[in-house]
């Protein structure tokens, strides 16, 4: 890969705004989703949030009908994390990512039943993993409760790391369905009861996957990445993807990549993006918590100044809400208990700026019709400003 040219940080925040459709916003959940890969759903929220942030006239109703339209599908994927991606890519994730999780998870599975005082066998776990995707494909779509219901040996209690002070217990139901999920013998489907910010979900069968080779699944996978996120480093695609170093490389290799100078050092592009963009009106956003803009590179230092980092993470790396302007994070905010938006910038952006984003501020009070919405990982500056 030879050189191409140096891309500077001014011009990776112009991408941004202009690959993540902040800047000019998409007319469908599933645009939006394909403008970031894939939207961040371990927070049920933030699926709504970074859709409402990217999509014209984002109405909560439209927003709810979009993603259980068929459209798009939520699975675990990179990382194990819980993503919503357009349908036509989630084969992609699950051969690239997804398959090799679960046969961990597995793994894991059969070590915490024998350690954990049930005495199933394998063939026993598989007797009653072919009774619940049998009771799934009955029922068309059906929720866990039920299941356990009809299933009764998903109720019996399964006993993590025990003798240790952190000995838990839990019914087998979760992690086997999960498991289920991850092999894609069952897919996550409507919403089974509650508000949108629920996280239960009504379990369908898995339609067929089409037979892809793993190598070239990544290499699609790291196209995509490169097209929303690009220019990145190995780094940046190694932790979002959660591969090795090597099946990194061959993926980067395989997809085309170009080699460009950046801050941090070599970064990539796809051939057809070596060009600089062109620089987007000034915008600004308020962004959710854990939403993909944010998540999408572990070198953030382009858009993210050293010392607003404390304040807008948690201890375990998960990042807050967050407000931008023009491609760099400049603040956060929170949902109060009144529904009103408190924000707080971390730097001074100027009057334009501030008035601008009070209008965003303003904007997503309205939409959120007085909803209170508090993300799954707290963050210091999102607990002070919800208060």
């Amino acid at each position: 890969m030879n050189q191409a040219r140096t891309i500077n940080a001014a011009e990776r925040r112009a991408r941004l705004g202009v690959r993540h459709a902040l800047a000019a916003r998409v007319d469908s959940v599933a645009a939006a989703a394909e403008a970031v890969v894939a939207l961040h759903a371990t927070d049920p929220a933030t699926v709504y949030l970074s859709a409402g942030a990217r999509v014209t006239a984002p109405a909560l109703e439209r927003l709810e009908r979009e993603l259980y339209d068929g459209s798009l599908v939520r699975l675990h994927g990179m990382r194990r994390t819980v993503f919503v991606v357009p349908a036509e890519l989630a084969p992609v994730v699950h051969v690239s990512s997804t398959a090799a999780i679960a046969a961990r998870e597995r793994k894991q599975l059969l070590k915490h039943l024998a350690e954990g005082g049930l005495t199933w066998s394998e063939a026993e776990l598989a007797d009653v993993e072919a009774s619940v995707v049998k009771l799934v494909e009955e029922h068309g779509e059906i929720s866990v409760n039920r299941l356990g219901v009809l299933e009764p040996r998903l109720r019996e209690q399964l006993v993590f790391f025990p003798g240790k002070p952190y000995e838990a217990r839990q019914a087998i139901a979760s992690r086997l369905i999960t498991l289920l999920g991850m092999e894609h013998r069952i897919v996550r489907r409507s919403r089974t009861s509650g508000t949108w910010i629920s996280g239960q979900h009504n379990w369908a069968p898995a339609p067929a996957v089409p037979e892809l080779d793993p190598r070239a699944a990544q290499a699609e996978l790291v196209r995509r990445w490169l097209a929303a996120f690009g220019p990145g480093t190995e780094a940046d695609v190694k932790w979002w993807t959660g591969w090795t170093a090597g099946d990194t490389r061959k993926a980067l290799a395989a997809a085309g990549a170009v080699a460009v100078e950046l801050a941090e050092g070599t970064g990539y592009v796809l051939p057809e993006d070596v060009e600089p963009v062109a620089e987007p009106e000034p915008w600004a956003a308020l962004l959710p918590a854990l939403d993909p803009a944010p998540m999408g590179w572990r070198q953030r230092g382009f858009y993210l100044p050293e010392e607003h980092r404390a304040p807008l993470f948690d201890r375990s790396g998960n990042i807050g809400p967050t407000v931008w302007w023009n491609g760099r994070i400049v603040g956060g905010w929170a949902s109060r208990p009144d529904g009103e938006i408190g924000w707080r910038l971390l730097e001074d952006v100027g009057g334009e700026a501030e008035a601008a984003i009070g209008r965003e501020a303003a904007a997503l009070g309205e939409w959120l019709g007085g909803a209170k919405v508090t993300p799954r990982f707290r963050t210091p500056l999102e607990k002070e400003l919800a208060r």
